[in-house]
């Protein structure tokens, strides 16, 4: 049982005492965030049942405290409103003129595919990582609305707060900020919204979403050219994207559209990566390429732009997004791991991240 999932269990023990319920199952306990041996979370309440919550916070940070491996636990009361979490449905706004940055970015990176199924989400999720262990403030914004996986990757749950029904707090683990459809939703629940909708959605989470000082932010789109794309690079000032394939022409001809519609938009490319690039036997060594090997090298000369890195195919990259760990930080020292850390560090030295 990882930290994370004892703590919960421990809490689980908890009664909230207006529902009857245990407090993680009422849904009050809130942006459970388990960092090292460090453990944050937030008891939401209604202002007037305050002083009769204060010992239901002291019995849950009680609680976190006796699970081993925890050594310091912050619980802290906030207020509930009607408007948390806040309503991400698109708000009649003044007509903007060009992108705009987001208050305390200092660069907005996108991480893009043609298609679904290369990897993009788990590229983004692991490079987010590696440039965190490389010193820097790091933000991810899931912007995949239909199919967000980002809260599974980085080991996320719970509902970000609000403290005004405007400003949304993130959440954070792995030395990563990160926000995301998926926290704002039910699981298994679907996202049914026009492209309106996913465009109001979007400005809020980039404007609204209290992201503080970070050197870069990292922005997991969904696959295609569609709504998404189209109001990232029309309302917000970024500095490039990074376009994620295999190596099968499949993937490729798809990848090639993406790469168009960023220069259509007259956003910089840092790069292309060709994920599932190789696959080594785990029992005789053997080295073969499954997906092919070598297509996104040669698309990329092609299209006059970088290839930043190659990503090998392992089951442990699978396993660890699995798991809520990304594979930079469950196993740091492995080749798949110094695989992104390469990239981070290049990034870095480019001065884009």
């Amino acid at each position: 049982m990882s930290l994370r999932d004892a703590v919960l269990a421990n809490l689980k023990k908890i009664t909230d005492p207006v529902s009857g319920q245990d407090i993680v199952s009422a849904g009050v306990m809130r942006a459970l965030n388990v960092e090292g041996d460090t453990v944050r979370f937030v008891i939401e309440v209604d202002p007037k049942l305050a002083e009769r919550m204060e010992p239901v916070r002291a019995a849950a940070e009680q609680a976190a405290q006796m699970v081993d491996g925890v050594n310091k636990v912050t619980a802290m009361l906030t207020a509930h409103s009607e408007k948390a979490p806040p309503d991400l449905k698109p708000k009649p706004k003044p007509s903007e003129t060009g992108p705009a940055p987001v208050a305390g970015v200092d660069r907005i990176v996108a991480i893009a595919s043609g298609k679904g199924g290369v990897g993009k989400s788990t590229v983004s999720a692991n490079l987010a990582c590696a440039l965190a262990a490389e010193g820097r403030r790091v933000g991810l914004l899931d912007a995949d609305v239909y199919g967000p996986s980002q809260p599974r990757m980085l080991g996320v749950s719970g509902r970000p707060a609000s403290p005004d029904g405007k400003t949304i707090l993130p959440l954070r683990n792995h030395g990563v900020t990160m926000m995301s459809m998926g926290l704002m939703t039910n699981e298994g629940q679907a996202v049914v919204w026009r492209g309106p909708m996913l465009m109001g959605a979007l400005q809020q989470m980039m404007n609204q979403v209290q992201w503080g000082a970070l050197d870069v932010l990292i922005v997991d789109l969904p696959p295609g050219t569609g709504d998404v794309q189209l109001t990232l690079t029309q309302k917000f000032a970024l500095d490039g994207a990074i376009v994620v394939s295999t190596p099968q022409d499949v993937a490729l001809i798809d990848a090639r559209k993406g790469i168009d519609m960023f220069r259509q938009t007259q956003t910089p490319i840092l790069g292309m990566i060709e994920n599932m690039s190789t696959h080594i036997c785990s029992n005789c060594g053997h080295e073969e390429h499954i997906f092919g090997h070598g297509g996104v090298a040669a698309e990329a000369e092609k299209l006059g732009v970088p290839l930043i890195g190659e990503i090998p195919l392992h089951l442990d990259v699978r396993m660890a997004a699995d798991s809520g760990a990304p594979i930079v930080v469950a196993k740091p020292d492995s080749p798949q791991a110094e695989a992104f850390r390469a990239i981070a560090r290049d990034m870095i030295a480019k001065g884009q991240a």
